[in-house]
């Protein structure tokens, strides 16, 4: 008999709004907005997937409400390729448009079925995924992401917040620009070299704010502080062509990707020979199944892979290829209390290094007192219903 799928729910996970949220330069950073999917298959296997939103979540949810399960009920969970061409596929035919289903909720939706599938594909061989993928080590560089803005925070508050990602043993901090001056955001990255010091990682992350000559000059005033990239470091309308012209005027490694929809935006990227570290993010299209190509696609174009967002769903596939750098965490809870909560066995962080568990699949076991906490289940569908 072949496996199926004969079960799926769908959650919204979500935190209390903060009181101070965390600002990048251009739009507030959500602490908790993300699709939970957990599949079960007629071998009582048991998969989750998750998917990241940075806007309002409801449009997600419509298409759950209206029927997407029924597209997936039934089919092989052990074929990812297939369930995922057929979800992503609904992207440009008529019933999504008859349905009201958006382009970016179906790739959302489609990223973390996918991720679920894989899960139960790892556990179904008995395999971590980082070995199916390729295992080329158990473990990954790890750094933390920092220097958020919020409101009334002062450059003292700054210094103390790098001073205690200082004591929990980070090795490479990523600090946000892009809402202040040039000047002002200069100052604030000086402050954070000063105190991680000179043999820690700085990297740069402006979140698409500068326009063409105010990066250039960014860049040449930032080379003194050695980061190790400058991240997005451009707006959005014409970001593939002045990555270019930027990468002409900069020593410093330009990354970008996250702000792709598809992988075949993160390929375009990688044609204009701008980029020297692609961050494109599973949990916002693709899931392994895309992220994979994208590894290898890198691999053979001699860029490396720092996914953006979630160390522990990333890790596996960071940790599969050469071409895998590093990982994004966020180990401040009220920043990201999904990565402090979500699962009982989260992988050990320690000394700017993540250990990959060898639990089979993700390796991740959720935790249902985190699910109950943050979690609102908006539908349930099995094939005996």
């Amino acid at each position: 008999m072949s496996t199926k799928i004969t079960s799926i729910e769908f959650y919204v996970l979500q935190a209390g709004q903060e009181k101070r949220p965390h600002w990048v330069s251009l739009f507030k950073v959500p602490n908790a907005n993300e699709l939970l999917v957990r599949m079960r298959t007629s071998d009582g296997i048991e998969g989750f997937g998750l998917a990241t939103s940075y806007s309002d979540i409801s449009p997600i949810s419509n298409v759950i409400k209206s029927g997407i399960a029924d597209e997936i009920i039934g089919m092989d969970p052990l074929a990812p390729e297939q369930i995922y061409q057929k979800v992503f596929g609904l992207t440009s035919t008529r019933t999504a448009t008859e349905k009201g289903w958006g382009r970016e909720a179906l790739i959302r939706i489609s990223s973390a079925i996918d991720l679920a599938c894989w899960d139960i594909v790892g556990k179904a061989a008995r395999l971590p995924l980082y070995r199916l993928f390729g295992g080329h080590r158990n473990k990954v560089p790890c750094y933390v992401t920092c220097a958020y803005y919020r409101d009334g925070k002062d450059n003292e508050e700054l210094r103390d917040e790098i001073l205690m990602l200082v004591d929990q043993g980070h090795h490479g901090f990523k600090g946000k620009v892009g809402g202040l001056s040039l000047a002002e955001d200069i100052a604030r990255m000086e402050i954070v070299r000063d105190v991680i010091g000179a043999d820690k990682d700085l990297m740069i992350d402006v979140n698409r704010a500068w326009d063409l000559k105010t990066a250039i000059e960014g860049a040449r005033q930032l080379e003194d502080l050695q980061p190790v990239w400058l991240e997005e470091p451009v707006r959005w309308t014409d970001d593939r062509r002045e990555l270019k012209l930027l990468a002409q005027r900069t020593s410093i490694p330009l990354s970008g990707g996250e702000s792709e929809t598809t992988s075949y935006g993160c390929r375009a990227m990688l044609e204009e020979q701008a980029i020297q570290i692609l961050q494109f993010d599973c949990t916002m299209f693709g899931g392994f199944t895309e992220g994979r190509k994208l590894a290898a696609l890198c691999e053979l174009n001699h860029v490396d892979v720092a996914p953006h967002h979630d160390c522990f769903i990333h890790a596996p596939l960071v940790a599969s290829t050469p071409a895998g750098r590093i990982v994004e965490s966020f180990t401040d809870p009220e920043r990201d209390p999904l990565q402090a909560e979500l699962f009982e066995n989260p992988p050990h962080i320690s000394d700017g290094w993540l250990t990959l568990n060898e639990d089979p699949g993700i390796g991740l076991k959720l935790s249902e007192i985190a699910v109950k906490k943050f979690g609102n289940l908006i539908e349930r569908i099995s094939s005996s219903s």
